[in-house]
Parts: C-alpha cells; sequence; structure tokens
C-alpha cells in the first residue's frame, strides 16, 4: 500500500490526504469540497505560507514577487502558465513581498522576482529572475527530480 499524500486545499487550506496516484485525478476537498488542483497559482499570506510549505506533500514553488516590480509583472502570466503545467505533481504559491516583508526576510530574498522550490517544507532550490514559462516548468522540474 502506497503511503498518502499531504495536498493543501488553495481555497480554506484544510490538509487533505490523497494516494499518489490519485494526483492526476485532481481530487476536491474533504471540507470545502472545491478542487484541489486548477492550474492557477495560490496567491498566499504569512499563514496560508506557512500552511502550504510545512504541511504539503508535494514540492511547492513559491514565486517571491512585489506589485512594483516590471520583471515580476511581466513573469506573472508565464508563473500562471507554469502552473497549468506543473501541477498536480507541484504547487506553485505567490507570496507578495511588500505585504509580508518578514517572510522575505527570513528566506533572505534580496531581489525579485525570486523562486524558491521547498520539498517536505524545506529549500531544496532557488533561482533569481524572470523566466518564460518553458523556462520555468524544466527549472523546477529538474530541481524537484
Amino acid at each position: 500500500m502506497t503511503t498518502p499524500v499531504h495536498v493543501v486545499c488553495p481555497h480554506c487550506d484544510a490538509v487533505n490526504r490523497m494516494p499518489p496516484m490519485r494526483l492526476g485525478d485532481r481530487g476536491k476537498c474533504g471540507k470545502c469540497h472545491l478542487p484541489l488542483f486548477e492550474g492557477h497559482p495560490v496567491e498566499v499570506t504569512a499563514t496560508r505560507f506557512e500552511r502550504h510549505v510545512g504541511q504539503s506533500g508535494i514540492p511547492i514553488l513559491v514565486d517571491f514577487w512585489a506589485p512594483w516590480c516590471g520583471p515580476c509583472r511581466m513573469m506573472a502570466p508565464e508563473f500562471e502558465k507554469a502552473a497549468a503545467r506543473l501541477e498536480p505533481g507541484m504547487r506553485l504559491l505567490k507570496l507578495d513581498t511588500e505585504a509580508e516583508p518578514d517572510v522575505a526576510a527570513r528566506f533572505g530574498i534580496r531581489s525579485i522576482p525570486t523562486l524558491v522550490l521547498f520539498a517536505d517544507g524545506r529549500e531544496v532550490a532557488r533561482t533569481s529572475g524572470a523566466m518564460n514559462a518553458a523556462s520555468l516548468v524544466s527549472w523546477a522540474a529538474a530541481q524537484a527530480a
């Protein structure tokens, strides 16, 4: 028997248990009954960030960005496209460093956009600078392997 994977709901932040082979079925949350995967990045606060990174059994890719950042705004639609290609094997989050400076400081974010990949609650890779969707998917997949 395969150990279930924890998937944090992008809507209500409830932790759901799923068999790994069912991730592709794009199930619904046991609490709010909304889809667990919709192919879109999830905008998070500090509290939601902690929940997703700390409780998720799938890799989490976080875009640390700010509204005033031109390259961040240019990369936003590419990050959206990457989410559609990487889910359900990876959850993509967006964290506004202006709204959540303590989280950005804790992770030493000095330039934006910065992408940080987490697995099992720990940082496993990071890169800075805007990328197109193909580069994002390629980089994330290589780091998560």
